[in-house]
């Protein structure tokens, strides 16, 4: 009976660790599975029909590009779905090889997963009606303010809540879209989100104008693609993908087309230039968490 418990403990063992090989894993199905979202403004964003597009998204392509390299063939690349929620056990449990969303690379996340090498800085901000007088978190006072499940923004608006005495309800939405359609029907007064999310959904919306991004930031968190934890050649190969993007000069140009040009479905612009803090990660490539941004 022990034989049998230890040779399955170690066929577990086998399997994790066969697992943590990206690289061996994919070649080996023929296959990588990028994990994206449905609404995370130009970062990863569906286009219908099983079609993903955004910022990073294509970052991603530009790495499985070079994952076919290092594997030596061609690979069958699938998208899967992810939420806030979820998006962190499928990286664990293999069914994701890597995410290309809008995760914030954290301290307690890195206990988890990995990042790559930080590419896009958000700055969490609050949107709101045009015409509802809120700018400002402590105008937020008696207010019903949605946010996403399973995000940072959750942390954010209860350490707010509780260093300036703003009593207002929380209503959660289960992605961005729904978060934003929460703000959009009037049953949230407020949106609380990374920026470049709440100035997609805007762009997005029936009525652009009709909405703003109003208030002070709230926070600054690196954003970066997530990959299992212990998988340091899969790591470097992405990291090695980013630089190479950053030194070519493409880097800022795939920026620019998503974030500064009109994009698909609708081909409208969600005018957000690269912050001082985007910038400053390109010319020095790390995978910090936000808890160093923090201490700045």
């Amino acid at each position: 009976m022990k034989k049998h418990v230890i040779a399955a403990a170690l066929m577990a063992v086998a399997a994790v660790a066969a697992q943590a090989d990206t690289l061996a894993k994919v070649k080996s199905a023929g296959a990588i599975t990028m994990g994206v979202r449905d609404s995370s403004g130009a970062l990863s964003y569906t286009l219908g029909d099983g079609k993903y597009a955004g910022f990073h998204v294509e970052i991603c392509q530009r790495i499985i590009a070079n994952v076919e390299k290092a594997v030596g063939q061609k690979l069958d690349v699938k998208y899967q779905s992810v939420t806030s929620q979820n998006r962190i056990p499928l990286v664990q449990n293999g069914t994701v090889d890597i995410e290309c969303g809008s995760t914030t690379n954290n301290a307690a996340r890195q206990k988890d997963v990995s990042f790559a090498n930080t590419v896009y800085v958000e700055e969490v901000r609050i949107a709101a009606r045009a015409n509802s007088g809120i700018t400002s978190i402590s105008q937020l006072a008696g207010k019903t303010v949605a946010t996403t499940t399973g995000t940072t923004s959750v942390q954010l608006l209860r350490k707010h809540e509780r260093a300036n005495g703003v009593d207002f309800k929380e209503i959660f939405g289960k992605d961005h879209a729904d978060s934003f359609l929460l703000l959009e029907s009037g049953r949230a007064d407020a949106f609380v989100m990374d920026g470049q999310i709440l100035a997609g959904n805007i762009a997005n919306s029936k009525s652009p104008a009709d909405y703003k991004i109003v208030g002070e930031v709230l926070n600054v968190e690196p954003i970066a693609i997530m990959m299992r934890k212990d998988d340091p050649a899969f790591k470097k190969l992405a990291d090695d993908t980013i630089a190479a993007l950053v030194k070519s000069g493409e880097m800022a140009k795939i920026y620019d087309k998503w974030f500064m040009q009109p994009i698909p479905p609708k081909n409208v612009r969600v005018g957000l230039p690269a912050s001082a803090a985007t910038k400053d990660a390109w010319a020095n490539l790390n995978d910090k968490p936000a808890e160093d941004y923090a201490k700045k």
